[in-house]
Formats: structure tokens, sequence, C-alpha cells
């Protein structure tokens, strides 16, 4: 996650060095502050304040905020972020869905469709519909696209996410190497950020509901396994984008079960919907995909139970080591299989606090998500706002309107 960017070190140089863009930085928290109220935390001058207010109340990213008590004459004004001046369009592309909402630039979800969409129809179909959708949802939330932002969008498979460019993704013909910013730009000429869709379930789900947490696994259970890693408080990518890829770790106990990727023994091939089901449908109880399993867990369906409870484990085993590799804080367990609740989180729970080490669970918790379904939703918005919210892009917005 990004943190406040300059202040901690030299709070007076950094704020003097950089202007307006670092100053409102203070101001992202939403807390409404006066003039002499800014410049008593940044040590700036009462004039310097002033001047960086003016500038950002002039581009609509600060707007007034009522009035502080008076100790005597007129009372000072205060000032706040206003997240309403742009909106971001935020996708979730899963395999055999679409999620398109457009939300504030504090994460406010303002307008949402759900559709049912196959990714491997190709990035052309599935873009072009996102595209469609995000226009009919920016008019009914009467916003023009001149207030759109950036568009954030997140993909179930690897990404570069310095290119936004899909890398070998196992799921997702003909999108390798495929260049999704500027397919996007030619409809929506805006920046356009793409991640893969459990990293923005990290970042979702952390800025939603565990920001005092630096620490911390979101770990997506679903048509794929995946995880997203934020450590000290930094989303982590890896070098080419692979990173918290649990679904292809080898599971003991797989050593005869073929993956898609073309190994044996991978988590996925074990513990997703797909697997679940097939297991299941071995077992002589019909089930076709991971809503099956879900549907036969909800009605009580012991087998089903008991398959949906090894997966936990299964996961749990990965887990294990991965909790003793970067000790986390707090590991949220997510995607259309956790939302099934206890027996998935009961056989996660059950290995990794006997398998890992004492000191990395002492303090440990393991949850299910809060955010669910929405989370990769939150997670693309938090990824857009901090790009177009930090110093430099601020002061860049201030020079073309002053």
């Amino acid at each position: 996650m990004t943190k406040t960017a300059g202040i901690s070190a030299s709070p007076d140089l950094a704020l003097a060095q950089g202007g307006a863009g670092v100053l409102f930085q203070l101001l992202r928290d939403g807390k409404a502050r006066t003039r002499a109220e800014l410049a008593l935390t940044t040590g700036l001058a009462r004039s310097t304040v002033a001047s960086r207010i003016d500038a950002l109340i002039a581009s609509g990213l600060v707007g007034p905020a009522g009035e502080a008590s008076s100790s005597g004459g007129r009372p000072p004004s205060r000032f706040a972020f206003n997240p309403a001046v742009r909106v971001v369009l935020a996708v979730d592309v899963g395999a055999t869905h679409v999620i398109v909402a457009v939300t504030d630039l504090s994460g406010e979800v303002l307008a949402e469709q759900r559709l049912a969409q196959d990714v491997a129809d190709g990035p052309e179909a599935v873009l072009d519909r996102v595209v469609r959708e995000g226009l009919l949802l920016l008019a009914s939330a009467g916003r023009p696209v001149d207030d759109v932002a950036g568009v954030g969008i997140g993909l179930p498979g690897p990404v570069e996410h310095a290119t936004g460019r899909p890398v070998k993704p196992p799921i997702m013909p003909g999108w390798d190497g495929f260049d999704v910013v500027a397919y996007v730009q030619r409809s929506l000429p805006v920046p356009v950020l793409v991640d893969n869709d459990v990293n923005i379930m990290a970042l979702g789900e952390r800025t939603a509901h565990w920001r005092e947490h630096e620490n911390f696994l979101f770990i997506k259970v679903a048509t794929g396994v995946g995880s997203g890693i934020i450590s000290s408080g930094m989303l982590q990518r890896g070098a080419n984008g692979t990173a918290g890829d649990l679904g292809h770790v080898r599971v003991p106990r797989g050593d005869d079960v073929l993956c898609r990727c073309g190994n044996y023994g991978c988590l996925e091939a074990l513990a997703s919907g797909p697997a679940l089901a097939a297991e299941l449908d071995r077992l002589g109880v019909p089930a076709a995909r991971g809503s099956d399993v879900l549907r036969l867990v909800a009605q009580g369906n012991l087998q089903a139970i008991q398959v949906l409870r090894q997966a936990g484990r299964d996961v749990g085993d990965v887990l294990a080591t991965v909790v003793n590799l970067l000790n986390p804080s707090v590991i949220v367990i997510g995607g259309s299989l956790g939302q099934a609740g206890e027996h998935l989180m009961a056989g996660v729970r059950e290995v990794v606090y006997r398998r890992s080490l004492p000191l990395a669970t002492a303090h440990l918790r393991i949850v299910l998500s809060m955010a669910g379904d929405r989370a990769a939703i939150l997670g693309a918005s938090q990824m857009v706002t901090q790009h177009v919210l930090s110093p430099a892009a601020v002061e860049a917005t201030l020079q073309a309107t002053g």
C-alpha cells in the first residue's frame, strides 16, 4: 500500500519541496482541517499553506467543510478532501464473470453491474463489453466521461503490472501479451492500470477493513487458487508479476493428480472449485462446477462438506510454509469457495496452527473476507486512486488547471 509519500522522513523539507501535491496527502484521510491546523502540523508558513490550499480548492480536490469553533472573531474555515470531484471505472474480470463499477475517489461504489462473461472469449470480446458497460454505468450515475480519473482492471492470471500485459495466463486463451491498456484507451483516453485479480482483492480488502495491518495475505479459492501479498504495507508483485501464485505449489498428497499447467500435485488441481466438483462426481455426487459444490454444502451434503474441509487442509498445507516465511498478522480467505464459510476455514486453521512456528501464529488471525465479492472492485479503485492522487500526479493536475 502507498504510504503518505515523503512526509514521514522529514516533514518540513518534504512539504517545502513537494508543494501542494505533498500537502494534499495529509488531507486524503478525509479529516477536515483549518489552514492554521495545517500550518501547525507541517511547520510551513501560513501564507504557504494558504496558497497551496487555494490551488487544491481550484482543482476541486479539496472543498470547504464547515467552520471551526472560534475563540473570538470570525470562525476559521475548514477544508477536506473532495472524493466526488472525479470517478474511477473499476473492473473485476473473473474466469466466468465480469463486474464493472463506478466509484468516487474514496472507493465508494456509485453504480455497479455484474455480468456473466467467459474470459476465454478473448480480450477484444471481454474488453469491448467492459467499455460498453462502463459507459452505461457512467450515464446511470450521472457522470460524464470527462469525470473519469482512470480505469483499474483485475485479470485472473499473471500480469506485468508496468505494462498491463497478461503473462502466459493459464485460463485466458488469446490474452498472453495483449496490450490491455492501449485497447481500453482507444475508448477511454485516461490512465489504465491492470493487475492480477488476487493482488487487487488484497488491496481492496485491506483498504476497506485492515488498514492497521501491514503484513497481510489474501487467499482466493475459486476457479483458481492464488494469493495477494502485502508486506510492510506494500503490495508484492515479484519480478514478473507472479508473486503469490499458490495455486501451482505442490501438495504432497496430490502426486498423481495432473494440473492444467502440466505439473502434478498442484494445489489448484486439488482445492479449486472445478477440482472439488470433479472429486464429488467421482464419489457419485453429481457436480459440474464450484457453484454446485457450494449448493451441496448449503444443503448439508456430508460428502460435499468433507471435500470442502479437505480443500481447506490442502490450502493450509501450503499456507503453513508461507506463514513461516512472511509472518503475516492477518490471512483473509476469499473467493467463491471462501464464501462457504467455516468448513473451508476450519481445514485451513487446523493445518496452519499445527504446522507453522508457534511464534509466527501467536497473534495470527485467519478470517473470512469481509469485502466479499466486492474486494476486487474496491482494490481496482484503490489502485487507480493511489496513482492519480500521488503527489506528482496532483502537482500535474494543478499545473494543468492553474
